[in-house]
């Protein structure tokens, strides 16, 4: 089993820049990847960002330079770095880990909300 918790989210201006954080806890070793998930209201979940236990990272198109994934296995840590924000970033940004390359865990989300 592994637990998830974000934290960071919060209100902020187009053009503005967040950073969400999601540890984990229970067996960590067994974590192959782990995402970054968001879902904006009426829309499905989209998968926003990817790292692999060899720290190998994949973007959707759109957050491209603009979002950087990163983690600290020293602290069992996923980071989301979210600059130059737009409003169609509002969504809840979920965090999400693999185990053993079959099941996926999921926290409960934290609100990104980008307005002016």
């Amino acid at each position: 089993q592994v637990q998830l918790v974000e934290s960071g989210g919060g209100l902020v201006q187009p053009g503005g820049s967040l950073r969400l954080s999601c540890a984990a806890s229970g067996s960590t070793f067994g974590i192959n990847v782990m995402d970054w998930y968001r879902q904006a209201p009426g829309k499905e979940r989209e998968l926003v960002a990817r790292i692999t236990i060899s720290s190998i990272t994949n973007y959707a198109d759109s957050v491209k330079g603009r979002f950087t994934i990163s983690r600290d296995n020293a602290k069992n840590t996923m980071y989301l770095q979210m600059n130059s924000l737009k409003a169609e970033d509002t969504a809840v940004y979920y965090c999400s880990a693999v185990l053993s390359s079959v099941r996926r865990f999921w926290g409960q989300g934290t609100q990104v909300t980008v307005s002016s």
